[in-house]
């Protein structure tokens, strides 16, 4: 049996049984003839069998040579197909990218978005965690963050991903049944209200617009949550007024199941980004972020 080191000289005669002659496989390699016809009657000095029959006028198999040849076609035609399935993964983006993301981005932006990774890109895992406080990316091993507005820390690129963001005033009717239909911002005093909590403690102060100065409301209420998300579910339960992103309350509105007010007044933030370490970006990480870019 020929060892490793000779797979060359067994790819050599297959090419010179498939073209038979030693010219013609030597035109199609680019070699010297002298070299290839070496080549195999050193092969067939190692077997042990004559392979080809030499004549004037052309080259034939013998039966072991018709033999040989049938298993090293076999064989080549094998790794070549294996390494086309090697140009497959490298064409087509695999492994596990693990982001992290408020429950409401999550839901509206990158789960609709990432969805058509079911047939794109089935080689590809995607971790969503759902988490409301600000988290170091690269010490928690997440490849990607989403938050709002651009600024992020040095070493990192942040791609817009959402348009900016409209706010709401929303409640029930039934909340606005009981408490009225603030009028204007100074209003709100007189309105239980859902809070917002940062992962330090501190309460959102409710940023409002009167023509070009903004103006802050602090929440007085008995429900506190961490998520915008839980935030609307509070409202639509009656439980105080909620300042949230517009599209999350959006179909509650047009339902009539929530009752938005002072619209003239509500602000619009900067979008969402997603931002992520501008080093070493992987095929994969790259096709999230071609798909979620806007």
């Amino acid at each position: 049996m020929a060892k490793r080191e000779n797979y060359n000289d067994l790819y050599l005669f297959m090419l010179v049984a498939q073209e038979g002659s030693f010219t013609a496989a030597a035109q199609r390699l680019g070699l010297a003839q002298s070299g290839i016809s070496r080549a195999v009657r050193e092969l067939e000095h190692r077997l042990g069998v004559q392979l080809l029959v030499r004549t004037t006028r052309k080259l034939s198999l013998t039966q072991a040579g018709e033999q040989l040849y049938q298993t090293v076609e076999s064989g080549f035609t094998a790794l070549d197909s294996g390494l086309a399935t090697l140009a497959h993964y490298r064409n087509t983006p695999s492994g596990t990218v693990r982001i992290n993301a408020s429950q409401h981005l999550i839901d509206k932006v990158l789960l609709p978005k990432l969805s058509i990774f079911k047939q794109r890109y089935p080689d590809i895992r995607l971790e969503l965690i759902s988490e409301s406080r600000f988290v170091d990316i690269i010490a928690e091993r997440f490849d990607a963050g989403v938050r709002l507005g651009p600024e992020v820390d040095n070493g990192m690129v942040a791609v817009r991903i959402t348009p900016d963001m409209e706010m709401a005033v929303v409640g029930t009717p039934e909340h606005f049944r009981r408490y009225g239909f603030p009028q204007t911002p100074a209003d709100l005093a007189a309105h239980p209200c859902i809070a917002y909590q940062f992962a330090d403690g501190n309460l959102y102060q409710w940023e409002l617009l009167e023509g070009n100065q903004t103006i802050t409301h602090r929440p007085q209420g008995q429900w506190v949550f961490s998520d915008s998300y839980m935030e609307a579910e509070a409202a639509r339960h009656g439980l105080g007024l909620a300042y949230v992103p517009k599209e999350l309350v959006a179909q509650d509105v047009a339902k009539g199941r929530l009752i938005r007010v002072l619209k003239p007044w509500s602000q619009r933030l900067e979008g969402s980004f997603i931002y992520y370490p501008h080093r070493n970006v992987s095929p994969a990480l790259r096709a999230v972020i071609d798909t979620l870019k806007l």
